[in-house]
């Protein structure tokens, strides 16, 4: 009783800072390529997500929340560092056997809250490399440094993306399941070993995952990968298996921690390339593989949630549900995606998708859920950004770290519990070109590279050799460039675009 008044007292006080008493669990959940209207709760009708739905209704859903880029390892690498992946050469995205890009000991994400007290967990996918530079990964012995090296104190990872060599798991700082006796070999050059190749024998793969463009080296499962390897049998993954082991693992991590105040990063697979789902989800939409592994993902969130709710840890629990970057439909393998979408907007009424500078390359779904803090089933429009993660979890815990790190995050406390629908300011944003937000306006620098619309993916990538600028409060689409209407304003918006990038910054 004396507890539960004390309780009362912070909440009355302190308001939102009971949390830095408390100090709450954390699970952040990251889908791959999900789009913005790939969800029931942002407009979707050809698939239903009720367990994100669920935690829509029961938190706060964000209509204007982005990635920091448009592809996956820039977009985890501002997650985990708070520094836009720009100011950081190599931070594109990595074949399976590249060295980290995140320093060890760095100030990170995690770092902090290990600070703070927390055990932290990664498991899924982590694609911001193993090993370094001098000393590569050995995918037969120890492999390091990893997540434990930045700040988690358990990892169990895919490599890099489920279309990447080596299709195994590692689990802290091994191989899971490796047989010494069958050594794996790893290569981004040239082929090694004999295992065959999709395109020296299509006939070996799945039919409904042939390759579309690249995709065509090493076989494993029916399915041709990028990049080649031999070895490691026992140790390879079933890709209709996967979610099924990492949710199981993130779950177990929770159960495992359910006294201590743990952080879980829980990244899937799903939906990213080959998308092959467990055989109990196939045939769950009208739209093939892209639909059903969008309902094998909500299938995971799910699970978590139940999770909690067995433990009762969901009152003391802030779950988040994003996606690292925009949709794509044909990314790679023929999957029937593109025949099957039927009137599906997987970036609803956004423009562009996975890579693009138009809003769909960045703006993403994102759902927070506090129970006992925020107002159940609101809605924000605050502009915020998984970059902001750090220094949000950081004031949370009540954290000091210096000045110089986490340079690009910014405290959006307010806005993630609901007080406020002011977040950020502005918010530069990658991809083929850059682009900066302000508000509700945009601007996207010119670019002569590459093709407006892309060979393969047929989305369009937002270069142009015009400025443009757009008024996304009046024109979500981006249809209507006013930068030619409007010069003085985008000259404004692009000198605050100059002194976000020419900020002094200590890149560790």
């Amino acid at each position: 009783m004396c507890r539960f008044i004390v309780l009362i007292f912070f909440v009355l006080i302190f308001g939102s800072d009971i949390f830095a008493v408390e100090k709450p669990n954390i699970v952040l959940i990251l889908a791959d390529d999900l789009g913005y209207g790939d969800v029931s709760c942002y407009g979707a009708t050809r698939v239903k997500t009720p367990n994100i739905d669920r935690l829509a209704n029961e938190g706060i859903r964000f209509t204007d929340a982005h990635s920091v880029a448009a592809t996956c390892t820039p977009s985890r690498f501002a997650l985990i560092s708070g520094i836009y992946p720009w100011r950081k050469s190599g931070t594109g995205i990595l074949p399976g056997n590249a060295p980290l890009i995140i320093p060890p000991k760095s100030i990170t994400l995690p770092s902090i809250l290990k600070q703070a007290g927390y055990v932290n967990g990664v498991v899924g996918k982590w694609h911001l490399g193993l090993g370094t530079p001098q000393s590569p990964a050995d995918w037969n012995g120890e492999i390091k440094p990893g997540p434990l090296e930045i700040g988690f104190d358990y990892s169990f990872i895919i490599p890099a993306t489920g279309d990447r060599v080596p299709c195994v798991f590692v689990e802290n700082h091994r191989v899971a399941n490796l047989d010494p006796n069958d050594p794996i070999q790893v290569s981004y050059k040239e082929k090694i070993g004999a295992e065959p190749t999709g395109k020296e024998r299509p006939d070996l793969l799945k039919q409904n995952l042939l390759p579309d463009h690249g995709h065509d080296q090493t076989i494993v499962n029916g399915i041709s990968r990028i990049g080649y390897m031999s070895g490691g049998k026992s140790a390879r993954w079933v890709d209709e298996n996967i979610a099924d082991t990492i949710t199981a693992k993130a779950c177990r991590f929770i159960e495992e921690n359910k006294e201590r105040s743990f952080f879980l990063y829980f990244a899937t697979h799903d939906i990213h390339v080959p998308r092959v789902p467990h055989p109990r989800f196939v045939g769950k939409t009208p739209m093939g593989a892209r639909g059903d592994v969008i309902v094998e993902f909500d299938w995971s969130v799910g699970e978590i949630l139940q999770t909690l709710d067995r433990l009762k840890l969901a009152d003391n629990t802030i779950v988040i549900v994003s996606s690292d970057n925009g949709p794509v439909v044909n990314d790679g393998y023929i999957d029937r995606a593109v025949d099957l979408i039927g009137d599906h907007k997987p970036a609803g009424l956004l423009r562009g998708g996975k890579s693009s500078a138009f809003e769909a390359g960045t703006r993403v779904p994102f759902i927070v859920r506090l129970p006992k803090k925020t107002k159940a089933g609101k809605v924000s429009d605050a502009l915020i950004s998984l970059i902001d993660i750090p220094a949000t979890f950081a004031a949370l815990t009540n954290q000091k770290i210096p000045e110089t790190a986490i340079p690009d995050s910014e405290n959006i406390l307010p806005a993630l519990i609901g007080e406020t629908n002011q977040g950020r300011k502005n918010l530069v944003l990658a991809a083929h070109t850059q682009s900066l937000r302000h508000g509700t306006q945009k601007i996207i620098l010119p670019n002569k590279k590459g093709r407006k619309i892309t060979a393969h993916t047929h989305i369009e990538t937002g270069n142009d050799p015009n400025p443009q600028l757009y008024d996304l409060k009046n024109d979500l689409g981006e249809k209507n460039n006013l930068a030619e209407k409007q010069p003085e304003q985008w000259n404004n918006l692009h000198k605050i675009f100059q002194e976000i990038r020419n900020k002094k910054i200590v890149i560790p």
